[in-house]
C-alpha cells in the first residue's frame, strides 16, 4: 500500500552539546541514531524521533558549531510543528515559559491551538494541541511523561516566492491533496496519514531570500514506500515537471533522491525501508556511534574529531 507524507526535517545546528540537551531533555524526543554527516564525516548527524524513529517522527541535525546564523526568507521552510495531545497544552506551554524558549507566543491557526517558539540556534518550532491522539504512544522522559510527550510531526510550513508551481508537485507525485486555505497560506494534505501528513505553503511574493545558516532548515524530506514507489516519483517529476533528481543514494536507514523545488527548498524523498533498527536493537536506538560501511576503517579517527554530546 502507498504511504505518503513527511519523512524526516534535517536542519542545521549549533554546538552539538547543546542540541542534544534541548531535544532530549527539554523535548522529550528520543535520540534514535548518532551517526556522522556521510559528506562530512568530522560532523556529527543526529536523529530524533518516537520510540522507533517512525518516519513522519523524525527531525535530524547537522551540528556544525561554528556555523553562521541563518536567515529566514522565501525559498525556505519556515516552521516545523509537532503534534501534542490538546489536553497537554498547558503542560507545555509552563514547560517551555520555565526553560526560557525564545519567542513564545500562543496562537490559532486553521481553528487549533499552536505553541510557537524557537530553539537554542533560532529554529523555529511549534507545537499543536490536538484532539483525540491521547492514546497513541509517547515516549516518557525523565521529566515528561509519557501521556504529554510529542506525537510525531504534525505539519511545516514552507514560505515561497509563489506556491503554485510547488503545489503541484504535492499534489501531482507526492500524494498531497489541496485541503483548505487561510490567508495567504494554502495546506496540502496526504490523505489517510496522520502523522507528517500536513505541508503548508505560504505565498509572500516580494520577500528577501533566505539564507542557510544556524537554525534553517537544509532539507525536508517525503515518504516513499518502496524503491519502486522512489522510482515512479522520480518519473512523474521528470515526465510532467521537468524535474530531474539526484542518483539514489543509501543513506543506511532510507535510499534517497534530492531535487530542488520550483520555490528553491531542497527536497528528498525517502524510503520507509530499512529503518534505525538495520544496525542496532530497537531497545538501544542512538547509544552508540554508527557509520557506513566505507566509513569504518576511519573510525578511530573519526571519533577522535568529533565534539563531545554530553
Amino acid at each position: 500500500m502507498s504511504q505518503f507524507g513527511i519523512h524526516h526535517v534535517t536542519a542545521i545546528s549549533g554546538e552539538a552539546r547543546r542540541n542534544v540537551d534541548f531535544y532530549t531533555r527539554i523535548l522529550g524526543l528520543r535520540l534514535v541514531k548518532k551517526t556522522v554527516n556521510f559528506d562530512d564525516p568530522g560532523a556529527w548527524h543526529l536523529y530524533y524521533g518516537d520510540e522507533a524513529g517512525t518516519p513522519g517522527t523524525i527531525l535530524t541535525f547537522f551540528p556544525w558549531a561554528q556555523a553562521a546564523e541563518g536567515r529566514l526568507g522565501a525559498g525556505e521552510l519556515q516552521e516545523t510543528v509537532f503534534r501534542v495531545p490538546q489536553a497537554s497544552v498547558g503542560f507545555w506551554t509552563h514547560r517551555l515559559t520555565a526553560a526560557g524558549v525564545p519567542e513564545l507566543t500562543r496562537s490559532e491557526r486553521f481553528g487549533e491551538t499552536v505553541l510557537s517558539f524557537r530553539d537554542p540556534d533560532g529554529m523555529r518550532l511549534a507545537l499543536l494541541g490536538m484532539a483525540g491522539i491521547e492514546r497513541e504512544p509517547g515516549w516518557a522522559s525523565a521529566e515528561i511523561p509519557a501521556e504529554h510527550a510529542l506525537r510525531g510531526f504534525h505539519s511545516v510550513s514552507l514560505m515561497l516566492e509563489d506556491s503554485a508551481a510547488t503545489g503541484a508537485i504535492l499534489s501531482d507525485v507526492l500524494g498531497f491533496a489541496e485541503a483548505a486555505r487561510e490567508g495567504h497560506v494554502t495546506r496540502f494534505q496526504a490523505p489517510g496519514t496522520a502523522v507528517g501528513g500536513i505541508v503548508d505553503l505560504r505565498a509572500v511574493g516580494g520577500f528577501l531570500r533566505g539564507r542557510m545558516g544556524r537554525g534553517s532548515v537544509h532539507h525536508l524530506a517525503f515518504r516513499a514506500a518502496d524503491d519502486a514507489a522512489e522510482a515512479e516519483m522520480v518519473r512523474k517529476l521528470a515526465a510532467n515537471h521537468g524535474i530531474a533528481t539526484t542518483e539514489q543514494k543509501d543513506r543506511n536507514y532510507f535510499r534517497s533522491v534530492y531535487f530542488r523545488e520550483p520555490g528553491h527548498v531542497l527536497f528528498e524523498i525517502a524510503t520507509d525501508a530499512p529503518g534505525f533498527a538495520v544496525d542496532e536493537p530497537a531497545e538501544r536506538l542512538g547509544q552508540t556511534l554508527k557509520l557506513p560501511h566505507f566509513l569504518e576503517p576511519q573510525r578511530a579517527e573519526i571519533e577522535s574529531h568529533l565534539p563531545a554530546l554530553s
